[in-house]
């Protein structure tokens, strides 16, 4: 029995400090910083959290360029050389907006669009004067209208984007570029 126990007590004694030895490698491993160039640091190794403007429901300082100008956080061991602490300034997409809201937009579509109300809310004062004259190409242009709006094909005039919820739903249109031009692979068929 006490050979059981002198067992026991030494396999414990060996899992204790093998326990130590590891948990001591893992605290010295992890007080040691790296110095990087913090703009080439991949995602998952900083964490960009923008402050969102309440009336344009996009990052504060978005141009009509649509960059705004972040402070980001690397990850924890990381420190920037530019800054000298974990810190740094990163440039974010963000979508410009000049004030439309999106809702009022369908809405004034929706209920006024056959005088032309949608087309002049968002700055095309010829269609909607063509819309006021011909009751909204008799309700057809309304129609048309309430579908190219509701699938946010038509923005503002001005170039700008829609205020919408920054969680809220976007549409968000694929095009086919020199950029994502889809290249044979060898196993597809022949066509």
């Amino acid at each position: 029995m006490s050979v059981v126990f002198f067992k026991c007590v030494s396999v414990s004694y060996v899992f204790s400090r093998i326990f130590q030895v590891v948990t001591s490698e893992i605290l010295n491993t992890s007080t040691s910083t790296f110095e990087t160039n913090c703009s080439s640091l991949q995602m998952g190794q900083y964490l960009c959290n923008p402050e969102i403007d309440p009336l344009t429901q996009q990052p504060k300082g978005c141009g009509r360029n649509n960059i705004a100008n972040t402070i980001c956080i690397a990850a924890e061991g990381i420190q920037c050389i530019d800054s000298g602490n974990n810190t740094f300034s990163k440039d974010i997409p963000c979508l410009w907006t000049n004030g439309y809201s999106f809702e009022t937009s369908l809405l004034l579509s929706v209920f006024l669009g056959m005088f032309g109300a949608d087309r002049f809310y968002l700055g095309y004062p010829a269609i909607g004067l063509f819309k006021l004259c011909t009751l909204g190409c008799m309700f057809l242009g309304q129609i048309v209208d309430i579908i190219l709006i509701a699938t946010q094909t038509i923005g503002p005039a001005d170039g700008s984007h829609y205020v919408i919820n920054y969680f809220g739903p976007k549409s968000i249109p694929l095009k086919l570029d020199n950029d994502t031009y889809r290249m044979p692979q060898v196993d597809w068929p022949e066509l």
